[in-house]
């Protein structure tokens, strides 16, 4: 699986994300630049790491989904390549308009570092395929602003629909229906503010992590 991964000035978890890649699927992945205009050719999968693009500054990820890459990013996406977002990756991703809703400052105000119990709501989708619907699954969080909101209908729709992949079972930052991951409307889509590839080997003291990558990496290759 070819993959690449978006650096934004103040991305710091890009090289988490790229080492996780590289156990799981054997290849490195290919480091993008915020002001590339173009995706390297040919690739499989995208990811926008979680960090503190452009600090921050107006809105979390507002500036960075406004950068060159991302009408690449848009475009691959609208061909179905899968894209996930992870923490400031989910946050451009929905200031982007991939995925709907917005994720506000944490309830408490606090920023939460902390390890997150969650609930796969779905099991059916790419990102999610190696775990069993309902199962409990432990991974970090670390944010500022992860609380998921959105107005009634469109919660109601991303339940109907079977688009809420993963829940919060202890809501650590006031996530409207805890909701902790949502997948967009064609299901190719990711995004989600706990952090999977932070448990993706025996020395992080867990793996639930890696699933996530080697579930995607059967799907694609």
């Amino acid at each position: 699986m070819k993959s690449a991964i978006i650096v934004f000035p103040g991305s710091n978890c890009d090289r988490d994300l790229a080492v996780a890649l590289e156990q799981v699927t054997g290849r490195k992945p290919e480091m993008v630049w915020h002001r590339d205009a173009e995706l390297p050719q040919g690739v499989d999968f995208i990811g926008v790491p979680g960090g503190f693009s452009y600090g921050d500054y107006l809105r979390s990820g507002a500036m960075a989904a406004r950068s060159p890459v991302m009408g690449a990013v848009r475009e691959a996406a609208e061909r179905g390549v899968p894209v996930i977002g992870i923490c400031n990756g989910f946050q451009v991703l929905t200031e982007a308009g991939l995925l709907p809703g917005a994720l506000m400052r944490n309830a408490g105000l606090s920023f939460v570092c902390r390890d997150a119990r969650l609930k796969v709501e779905n099991s059916q989708s790419l990102f999610t395929s190696a775990y069993e619907a309902g199962e409990e699954i432990v991974f970090p969080v670390a944010h500022h602003d992860g609380n998921y909101q959105a107005d009634a209908e469109t919660l109601d729709r991303l339940e109907g629909e079977g688009r809420v992949a993963f829940r919060y079972l202890d809501n650590v930052n006031g996530s409207a229906r805890s909701i902790a991951g949502i997948v967009n409307d064609a299901g190719n889509v990711l995004g989600l503010m706990p952090h999977p590839e932070r448990v993706v080997e025996a020395a992080h003291g867990r793996t639930d992590g890696r699933r996530l990558f080697e579930g995607l990496l059967e799907t694609v290759a």
